[in-house]
């Protein structure tokens, strides 16, 4: 495929508001930032990964349809880069202008309300829209604000959805069909899920510690990060992307990591690069008793000498359908970063000396000097859904 430019990015999760104040939070290994909230699980307050900036309005018309918290989200991360993405429709035209979003929340939260409300009064509430639960509200909602009329669609694949976004738009770009694509993922927190992941007994009532001895499961946040794809040249390329699908379990990892091996491998031929070329590796590391046994299986085989990683959800928790942006996008950060610094793995407690070795990055180390640079992030989800993209400097 012909080279993919992510020339742009609107970002916000727990860590801030915006590129610089993300930066700032990420490379300081930040930890302060998942806080216990009460009111979502009854009788429980783990930690969670909550926005806490203004979020925008939804602005009118499109309010009376389409207001809820996702919408927001992904409106505050389309708004930092507006300007790009107005010039990009003034160069192209509307009709050359693709949307794909990763979500698997959208709007629950407003719709499991509306029908809470029905159950109890046997009437839906003012407010209810169906179309909160739509899966592609939130991709529809950015066209519609922008007055987009290319392809507009939502991939949920759960925790690979906002990483397999970023390969759609590639495929939409190197078929000629948009001249450039705004792609990413976003998520909320919400009841549905959350009590959810409280049933299947995966969530830790502290912060949670990937790969550490005593790991007791994951942290859920929430987020948007939305990039500008095109194939305009830029300082960060898409180099190189991959997938698999083992099936292996419909929630539990394949235990020696077959498929995330796969995903990985196949990254790496895409972008024509041998495992050592590659200087960092997010790691997707939940703090799953599995899935960290699993992962670093993987990183051992496809990475025999070793690679600098870090599993960021110890700072930001896992924020689900747009985990595979969000994180991309602190590989991202990291390129665009004039002192080369790294995103850390903030965990507290010793590491499991049953796992396999990993090379843990800790705030304050940087990328090795010098060009090209070239980062993976790994994402793993429900099903045996695996991906893995590589970012790097143009080449």
């Amino acid at each position: 495929m012909s080279p993919v430019f992510l020339n742009a990015l609107g970002i916000v999760c727990n860590l801030g508001a915006g590129k610089a104040a993300v930066a700032e939070a990420l490379f300081a290994g930040d930890a302060g930032r998942l806080l216990p909230e009460d009111g979502w699980i009854p009788g429980h307050a783990p930690p969670m990964g909550t926005v806490r900036a203004p979020l925008p309005p939804i602005p009118e018309p499109l309010a009376a349809h389409r207001d809820n918290r996702c919408n927001r989200l992904l409106l505050a991360a389309a708004t930092e880069i507006e300007t790009d993405v107005r010039t990009a429709i003034a160069r192209h035209g509307r009709d050359r202008i693709g949307v794909v979003i990763g979500t698997s929340t959208g709007g629950i939260e407003e719709a499991t309300a509306g029908l809470a409300g029905w159950r109890r009064d046997g009437t839906w509430p003012g407010d209810y829209r169906y179309a909160h639960q739509e899966l592609a509200g939130p991709a529809e909602c950015l066209a519609e604000w922008l007055d987009l009329a290319g392809p507009c669609y939502a991939l949920s694949t759960a925790c690979t959805s906002g990483a397999r976004a970023l390969l759609s738009a590639r495929r939409l770009l190197d078929l000629g069909v948009c001249d450039a694509v705004l792609c990413g993922g976003v998520d909320t927190l919400a009841r549905l899920p959350l009590n959810g992941f409280h049933a299947l007994e995966a969530m830790d009532g502290a912060r949670c510690r990937p790969f550490a001895t005593d790991r007791a499961g994951i942290n859920i946040g929430e987020a948007a990060a939305l990039f500008l794809a095109s194939r305009e040249p830029g300082p960060v390329a898409l180099l190189g992307g991959g997938a698999s699908s083992d099936a292996h379990h419909m929630s539990a990892p394949e235990p020696d990591g077959r498929g995330a091996v796969a995903a990985m491998r196949a990254a790496l031929a895409d972008a024509g690069l041998e495992p050592a070329q590659i200087d960092y590796l997010n790691l997707h590391g939940t703090a799953t008793e599995h899935n960290d046994r699993m992962e670093s299986r993987a990183v051992a085989e496809v990475f025999p000498a070793g690679v600098r990683c870090a599993s960021t959800k110890s700072l930001t928790g896992h924020t689900l359908a747009a985990a595979g942006a969000l994180e991309a996008a602190f590989c991202w950060l990291s390129l665009a970063d004039p002192a080369r610094r790294l995103p850390p793995q903030a965990t507290g407690g010793d590491r499991d000396p049953q796992l396999p070795a990993l090379d843990l990055v800790r705030a304050g180390e940087h990328l090795p000097p010098g060009r090209p640079r070239r980062l993976m992030s790994n994402v793993f989800a429900f099903g045996g859904n695996n991906a893995s993209l590589i970012l790097g400097d143009a080449p």
